[in-house]
């Protein structure tokens, strides 16, 4: 069969031509191009990416792709471009790298040069659900399961003709970088231009990059309208009842949000305004690593479905059958597909203000416990802090422990501005509304990793549960001496001992002797946001051992 042939009769070009908008690539400084599609359906997608070898198609129907040597976040390689206008606007540091406009300038000069004569794949679409907040996003990338992503992961535009972006990525993830010629840290970098409008991203295919440069620039914009951007998960229940989970990649924030007895509303980014939350985006971004039917029913069947995309998931070469237990590519596999893949999901994307937040924390120590309630301060200082440890999915807890990491407000690589900023207008909110706060840890329990267990999802559920529905106003709480977290001394269903760690780990000493040292890194790491931060967020954290 001749492929090539059946490329050149394909309709996906002339097709494309009419979903075509009027602000043209040209705009954009993009010519002689050799085609341009614009805003293809799924269908013609799959053919491209597998026409010319992007992918291959699953047993379930699947879109699979690798993304070469990048298989996670290229956080350190992300810059922001410093000029006058944001110069006195953005924390500077660590996740927000100033990088020159000169520089800024060359590298999107040879982007331009790079992208003549070859195909790019055009997808034109908003962030948010609420109509108040949208942004329109344009995505130009030279491949086509990448411009499947966008479709998957943003909203599509309705009114194609009327459409000009107000941000525009573009995505060349086999043009790498020079450092000395460009000044980029390696061959791959995420530059975000707030003056300019644009976002190149270079060097990388990991999907995830591209969906994070886009609440990196709605943390930014929605800040200076009131509202709060959060890198967390929702869902609602049968009354309305909303409540957020906060929590970086591995703590569970996507696995209890989707949950068969509450609606989803969104799984990774959302935003907080005067008439409720909203999702920002229109897919889900999960972790596919040990899906199982078991533990995780509803992100395993929407893996099965026509539109979908596995990133870097083992396939068997013959039957094209999905291997969520192979981490010989990466222990970070993902899928990537529409929010109404998920049964329950909230078709609005939209719910009312949030009666319980949710800290969600994975520690490998075993030394916090499975749950606490906390105090407005105390919710304040865990969200600057984002504790949590580096923890692959399905580790059964027999490697090397697991890295702590701290990232402030959950998401430190895509905050612009000085985490307290990002931390009154949350308490502001939790104080108007009237939310409840509590921590659940996810981690480990009974002892430190390798030596306890860790947290089952159902028994994470039996917690959450009864800090929603009200359980827990009915129970009896102890106070931790050096945390000073406000713990319940037991919760129906689960066993004895189970909320009081230092009765669960078979040495009471060596409980104590982690629970000290956890505390000093608490209190270390902090010492970086005391400068912006009022005292009473500062002595909400633990007592210094």
């Amino acid at each position: 069969m001749n492929y090539n042939l059946l490329k050149i009769q394909s309709p996906a070009f002339e097709s494309a031509e009419a979903q075509k908008g009027p602000y043209k690539l040209e705009f954009h400084g993009l010519k002689h191009l050799h085609k341009v599609y614009w805003n293809l359906p799924n269908t013609a997608l799959y053919e491209e990416a597998v026409f010319r070898g992007e992918g291959i198609i699953s047993n379930d129907g699947a879109l699979v792709a690798a993304t070469g040597k990048n298989t996670h976040q290229a956080v350190n390689d992300r810059c922001i471009v410093k000029t006058p206008a944001n110069q006195e606007k953005i924390w500077w540091g660590e996740h927000n790298r100033p990088f020159g406009e000169k520089s800024f300038e060359l590298i999107y000069n040879r982007v331009k040069a790079y992208l003549q004569g070859r195909d790019v794949f055009v997808q034109d679409c908003y962030s948010s659900t609420d109509p108040e907040h949208r942004l329109p996003v344009r995505v130009i990338t030279e491949t086509a399961w990448h411009s499947l992503f966008a479709r998957n992961m943003f909203f599509r535009a309705e009114n194609i003709p009327e459409f000009i972006p107000e941000f525009t990525i573009i995505h060349v993830p086999h043009f790498f970088g020079v450092p000395e010629v460009d000044s980029t840290r390696s061959d791959t970098f995420i530059l975000i231009n707030f003056d300019q409008k644009v976002c190149l991203i270079g060097g990388t295919g990991y999907g995830g990059d591209i969906k994070k440069a886009v609440f990196t620039v709605m943390n930014y914009l929605l800040s200076y309208k009131n509202v709060l951007t959060m890198h967390c998960s929702a869902n609602s229940g049968s009354n309305g009842d909303t409540a957020l989970f906060f929590g970086f990649s591995g703590t569970g924030k996507t696995a209890l949000a989707v949950d068969p007895t509450r609606s989803l509303i969104g799984d990774d980014v959302l935003g907080w305004g005067d008439d409720g939350i909203f999702n920002l985006e229109g897919g889900c971004y999960a972790r596919a690593i040990a899906l199982t039917d078991e533990s995780e029913p509803q992100i395993l069947a929407a893996t099965k479905r026509f539109g979908a995309i596995l990133e870097n998931v083992v396939c068997d070469p013959i039957t094209r059958r999905p291997d969520f237990s192979d981490t010989s590519i990466t222990n970070n596999a993902r899928a990537a597909y529409p929010l109404q893949y998920i049964d329950n999901a909230v078709a609005d994307g939209r719910g009312g203000h949030p009666r319980n937040i949710i800290m969600l924390t994975c520690d490998a120590s075993g030394v916090l416990p499975p749950l606490a309630r906390l105090t407005h301060e105390q919710a304040m200082y865990y969200f600057i802090s984002g504790y949590t440890s580096k923890v692959a999915a399905g580790d059964t807890g027999k490697g090397p422990e697991p890295e702590v990491m701290f990232s402030a407000c959950c998401g430190a690589p895509f905050m612009v501005h000085h985490p307290y900023k990002y931390a009154e207008m949350l308490h502001d909110k939790i104080a108007r509304y009237d939310a409840r706060c509590w921590l659940i840890n996810t981690g480990w329990i009974g002892g430190p990793y390798g030596t306890g267990k860790r947290m089952s999802i159902p028994n994470a559920r039996k917690l959450l549960y009864a800090a929603l529905d009200g359980s827990l106003d009915k129970v009896e709480y102890y106070t931790d001496p050096v945390f000073g977290l406000e713990i319940p001394k037991a919760v129906p269903g689960l066993p004895e001992n189970f909320m009081q760690p230092e009765k669960s780990w078979p040495d009471s000493q060596a409980f104590y002797r982690r629970r000290d040292k956890l505390a000093l890194l608490f209190n270390e790491n902090f010492e970086k946001f005391k400068s912006g931060t009022p005292a009473k967020i500062v002595n909400a954290g633990p007592k210094r051992p």
